[in-house]
C-alpha cells in the first residue's frame, strides 16, 4: 500500500468545548502538499492529529506508512547529546564497541543491517549545513536554528513514509533556509508542510486550504493559488453585486405589491359599502381576491427570501481577512531625538559593538544575521534582561521587547486580563475597546492565552505591550513572522504602520522587512556593522547564493 493519509468524520474539540473540527474529511496522497489558512483554522492540531499527539473525539484517522513529524516549536533537552536527538546513540555505542572488539550478540541485534548509521547521520548532517556539528557534542551548544535543523535530520535519517511540517523554517537563516528548502525538493514520499514561507510554499505541488473547516484543494504551488484564489475572489464579489442588485429589485417588487394589494382592498371595501352587487356576489369575489392578494405577496416574500439566501451565500465566499489598525499617538517620537545608545559593548556569548551606536528618532532598524550570531542576546541586553560582559546599552525612552518565545503572556490569564498587567490604569471598557482594534472582540478578548493559536497569541502578546502604560518608544521584536500566516504578517505590517516610535526588528524574512519600510539594515557576524539592503539581498535577492 502506497502512504497516505485519511481523515475521515473527524470531530475535535479543546477542553473548554471550543469546536475545531466537526465532520472534516480529508486526504493526502504521494507529493508534497501546502496546508494553509488562516490563524487558528487548525492547521497544527490536523498534523498533531494525524501524528496521533492528539485524539478525536469522534472519527477515523488512517495512516499507510511511518510518520515523522516536526512541531512548530522544538524544544530539545540541552543535556542530549547530538547522536541521542538523531535517535543513533544505541547504533553508535554497539558499532564502536564491535569495532573495539567486543562480540557480544546483543552489540550485533543492536546494529541490525545499518552499518553506516554514523556515515549517513554525517551525511545527512552536512546536507543541512550542520557538517561542523560533532556528533558527540550536546543540545545546549546549538543555536535555535540549528536544534531545528537537528530534528528534521532526526527525521531524514528514519526515512518515515509521511512527513509532517509545522513552520520548518521558524528561527532558521537564510542558509538553513537553503538547506530546507533543497531536502523538501527531494522528498520522495508523502508531505504535508505549514507555512507561512513563500518560497517554501513554493516548492510544493498543491495547495489544501482550511477555513472554516473544510479543505479547499488548488493544483501547483502557492503563486498558482494566490492567482487563483484572486480569481475566485474576483468572481464572488462580482456575485456579491449581482445579489445586491437582485435583492433590492425583489424589495422595489414587494413594496409595490403591497400598494397594490392596498389600493385593491380599500376598492373592493368601497364597493361592498356602497352595495353595488348581491351580498353573495361581492363576498365572493372578496374571498377570490384575499386568496389572491395572498399568493401574490408569499410569492414575492419567497422571491426576497431566496434574494437575501444568494445575498448571503455570495458574501460568504468572499474573505474578509480583518486588518489590525491602531492609533497610538503616544508612542511618537521627534525626529533627531536619541532612543538608544550602545557603547563598547561586548555580549555575553561573544558578539560585540565596537565603538559607539545610536538609535536616534523614529528609525526603524532591520537586525540580521546568521544563526547562533547573538542577535537575540542583543536584544536581551538592550531590554536588560542579561548583563553584558563589557560596555552599556542604554535607552533613552520607554521600550518593550517581544521575544521569540512569547513568554510575556500568562497563560492562565485571558486576552483582556494580560494587557491589563501591562496598563493597570486603564479600565476595563478601556481595554476592551482597544483590544477589538486588535481583533480580540467580545468574547474573544475573554479566551484564556493557553488556548490561543500562534498567530492570535503573537497578537495578543503584541497588543499588550503596544497598549502598555507608559506608551513604548522604542519596539523591539525577535523573528516576529514566526507562527504567523499570510494574512496575520499582513496585519503585523498594517499595526506596525501605525506605530510611530523607533522600531529593531531581528529577522530572517527579508521580504518582511522590506514591506515594513526598514530605514537601517544592521548585520551581527562577531561584531554590530552596517549594511545596505543590496548587500543583504534586497532588491533583487539571489535565492540560489544566499
Amino acid at each position: 500500500m502506497s502512504p497516505s493519509i485519511t481523515v475521515t468524520s473527524l470531530f475535535f474539540a479543546w477542553s473548554d468545548g471550543s469546536p475545531v473540527f466537526e465532520g472534516l474529511d480529508v486526504s493526502f496522497g504521494p507529493g508534497r502538499t501546502g496546508l494553509v489558512g488562516v490563524n487558528g483554522s487548525g492547521k497544527s492540531t490536523l498534523l498533531k492529529l494525524i501524528a496521533g499527539e492528539l485524539t478525536p473525539a469522534d472519527g477515523l484517522v488512517r495512516v499507510a506508512g511511518e510518520v515523522g513529524h516536526l512541531p512548530q516549536n522544538v524544544t530539545l533537552d540541552t543535556r542530549l547529546r547530538v547522536d541521542e536527538t538523531l535517535g543513533i546513540a544505541a547504533q553508535r555505542a554497539a558499532l564502536h564497541a564491535i569495532e573495539a572488539g567486543d562480540v557480544a550478540e546483543e552489540h550485533f541485534e543492536t546494529v541490525g543491517d545499518d552499518w553506516d548509521v554514523e556515515e549517513r547521520a554525517l551525511a545527512t548532517l552536512g546536507e543541512l549545513g550542520l557538517g561542523h556539528i560533532q556528533l558527540d557534542r550536546t543540545i545546549g551548544e546549538v543555536s535555535g536554528g540549528e536544534s531545528v535543523l537537528l530534528r528534521l535530520a532526526a527525521l531524514l535519517l528514519r526515512r518515515p513514509d509521511v512527513l509532517l511540517l509545522d513552520e520548518p523554517t521558524n528561527n532558521l537563516d537564510l542558509y538553513a533556509r537553503r538547506r530546507l528548502y533543497a531536502a523538501v525538493s527531494a522528498w520522495p514520499g508523502v508531505m504535508v508542510v505549514v507555512s507561512h514561507d513563500r518560497e517554501l510554499l513554493d516548492l510544493v505541488d498543491q495547495i489544501a486550504d482550511l477555513r472554516s473547516g473544510e479543505v479547499t484543494w488548488y493544483g501547483g504551488n502557492f503563486s498558482a493559488y494566490e492567482d487563483a484564489l484572486a480569481i475566485e475572489q474576483e468572481a464572488a464579489e462580482r456575485m456579491v453585486r449581482v445579489a445586491e442588485a437582485d435583492f433590492r429589485k425583489q424589495k422595489r417588487e414587494l413594496a409595490d405589491a403591497q400598494v397594490k394589494l392596498a389600493r385593491r382592498k380599500r376598492y373592493g371595501q368601497k364597493m361592498w359599502d356602497q352595495k353595488r352587487e348581491p351580498k353573495i356576489v361581492m363576498g365572493a369575489r372578496k374571498r377570490a381576491a384575499q386568496e389572491s392578494a395572498g399568493k401574490h405577496r408569499i410569492m414575492h416574500e419567497e422571491r426576497l427570501s431566496e434574494a437575501r439566501e444568494r445575498l448571503d451565500e455570495a458574501a460568504e465566499a468572499v474573505r474578509d481577512d480583518d486588518e489590525i489598525r491602531v492609533d497610538l499617538p503616544y508612542t511618537a517620537v521627534p525626529p533627531g531625538r536619541t532612543v538608544l545608545t550602545l557603547l563598547d559593548l561586548e555580549l555575553a556569548y561573544g558578539a560585540r559593538v565596537a565603538g559607539g551606536l545610536d538609535l536616534r528618532g523614529p528609525e526603524r532598524v532591520g537586525l540580521i544575521g546568521r544563526n547562533g550570531a547573538g542577535k537575540t542576546t542583543l536584544l536581551r541586553t538592550i531590554a536588560g534582561e542579561l548583563e553584558p560582559v563589557s560596555g552599556e546599552a542604554h535607552a533613552h525612552v520607554p521600550l518593550r521587547f517581544l521575544p521569540q518565545r512569547l513568554d510575556v503572556l500568562d497563560d492562565e490569564l485571558t486576552v483582556a486580563e494580560n494587557v491589563a498587567r501591562f496598563a493597570p490604569g486603564a479600565t476595563n471598557n478601556r481595554v476592551r475597546a482597544r483590544l477589538a482594534r486588535f481583533l480580540f472582540r467580545g468574547a474573544r478578548a475573554d479566551q484564556r492565552a493557553a488556548t490561543l493559536s500562534g498567530g492570535e497569541r503573537f497578537r495578543a502578546a503584541l497588543a499588550a505591550l503596544m497598549l502598555a502604560e507608559p506608551a513604548p518608544q522604542l519596539l523591539m521584536l525577535d523573528e516576529p513572522t514566526n507562527n504567523l500566516d499570510m494574512a496575520s504578517v499582513r496585519q503585523l505590517t498594517t499595526a506596525l504602520e501605525s506605530y510611530e516610535g523607533a522600531l529593531i526588528v531581528a529577522s530572517h524574512d527579508l521580504p518582511f522587512l522590506e514591506s515594513i519600510g526598514i530605514t537601517r539594515w544592521l548585520l551581527l557576524d562577531g561584531e554590530l556593522r552596517e549594511t545596505t539592503p543590496e548587500e543583504v539581498g534586497l532588491p533583487g535577492l539571489d535565492r540560489g547564493t544566499a
